[in-house]
């Protein structure tokens, strides 16, 4: 079957009218969700507990956790931001990647207690002002995703790669950079392409 005319989800959902951000099942990977802010101030800290400022998509939540909660379970059980997935539970698999003060990290290997006052952007802050970001834009465009249980991760790797001067834009080299996200259902191709077809509207990406 050529391309013109094997159908994928995008072309199927256009077809029929509707628009990806329209989408009542959208992939939470298009989606901003703001968490609650979370104040545990008044509640007073259980032994082995820490009181911590997380600053999550610009949002400060005040929470008591223990000294051993990792990131990744904080961020999905008390602020409900499941969109990073937890996957290998080891850092192996990058399902779990989001970016503290800009960089990315493999959060299933962060204790929460170490990030404290940091600025932590989760797959739910990458829209602004109601707009996609343009590597969810890409991801949408090329079907970079098939089960898209890896997709939140792949995505926060490839923006943070694209805003990482030191790496190259050959197709090389990303390959290499995105080595630590795996994608079981096997997109890489189209996760490639996704990556650089955005390349030339992610400020600072060259």
């Amino acid at each position: 079957m050529s391309d013109s005319i094997s159908p994928n989800r995008r072309s199927f959902l256009k077809s029929v009218g509707v628009s990806s951000l329209a989408v009542a099942s959208a992939p939470v990977w298009v989606q901003a969700i703001q968490a609650a802010p979370v104040d545990d101030t008044q509640q007073p800290l259980q032994p082995g507990e820490q009181r911590i400022t997380l600053k999550v998509n610009g949002q400060a939540h005040i929470l008591n956790v223990p000294a051993n909660a990792i990131l990744l379970d904080v961020l999905r059980d008390r602020l409900q931001l499941t969109g990073t997935k937890k996957g290998c539970d080891h850092g192996q698999c990058g399902a779990c990647t989001l970016h503290v003060n800009g960089t990315a990290v493999n959060s299933c290997l962060s204790l929460a207690v170490s990030h404290d006052g940091d600025e932590i952007t989760t797959i739910e802050g990458l829209e602004k002002d109601g707009k996609l970001h343009p590597v969810q834009e890409a991801f949408w465009e090329h079907d970079a995703y098939q089960c898209g249980y890896c997709t939140s991760g792949q995505i926060m790797s490839a923006v943070a790669i694209l805003n990482d001067p030191s790496i190259g834009s050959d197709d090389s080299s990303v390959r290499e950079a995105m080595s630590g996200n795996i994608c079981r259902c096997g997109a890489y191709k189209n996760i490639l392409a996704a990556i650089q077809s955005a390349r030339g509207k992610v400020k600072g990406a060259s």
